[in-house]
């Protein structure tokens, strides 16, 4: 079996954590697949997480959220995606590279050209095989936020309509520009259709991987 890197993107609320854990028994059942997030997935990564999306660090701007970011994003790729892929198995993070132009670029105001340079930098160039970008708009993503109670809300959560309207602007613009590998899918549906719009998307676009 040929090994498989996919994240899955989206703007706060689309769904992202609560669909991958349905969908990893389908797709464990002939693959080997681990399941990750960024930032974290690992001990220090998931210690700089606690620092970027802790709501008293209000001092962070976007180039020092960028930073962290790729630090995080680094050590977290060395430990476990590129081990996972070099044995054949099917990586899914939730967020990758694209969450730092879409967030830290387009909404935090870092040079774009810049914030793709530092995470070629920080990732050899890797790109995920696919990338499904969970499609809500803000003002509904955020309102499933807010009726989370069990959700903690995090310092991105936080941030004002206008913010998020720039992050989905950002997402926007990169699955035009890269739309070979990005394929959207209606976030705003119900839990189980949106898992058959990702069971379509992987079947389709691996013939034989999963099934």
């Amino acid at each position: 079996m040929n090994p498989l890197f996919i994240s899955i993107e989206g703007p706060e609320g689309a769904g992202k954590s609560t669909i991958l854990e349905a969908l990893l028994p389908i797709l464990s059942v002939k693959r080997s697949v681990v399941a990750t997030r960024e930032p974290g997935g690992v001990r220090i990564a998931e210690d700089i997480r606690g620092i970027i999306l802790d709501p008293k660090n209000t001092v962070l701007d976007g180039k020092t959220e960028i930073l962290l970011f790729a630090a995080a994003r680094r050590v977290h790729l060395l430990e476990k995606v590129l081990p996972a892929l070099a044995e054949g198995k099917v990586v899914i993070a939730d967020r990758f590279i694209d969450s730092s132009v879409a967030y830290q670029g387009f909404a935090g105001g870092v040079d774009v050209e810049q914030v793709k340079w530092l995470n070629d930098f920080a990732t050899d160039s890797l790109k995920p095989d696919l990338t499904i970008f969970f499609d809500i708009t803000p003002e509904e993503g955020l309102k499933r936020v807010m009726k989370n109670n069990e959700r903690e809300k995090n310092r991105l959560d936080l941030a004002k309509l206008d913010y998020h309207k720039k992050v989905y602007e950002g997402y926007q613009a990169l699955l035009k520009t890269d739309s070979d590998r990005i394929v959207a899918i209606d976030a705003s549906k119900s839990p189980e259709e949106v898992l058959d719009q990702i069971i379509n998307v992987l079947y389709t676009r691996f013939p034989g991987e999963f099934l």
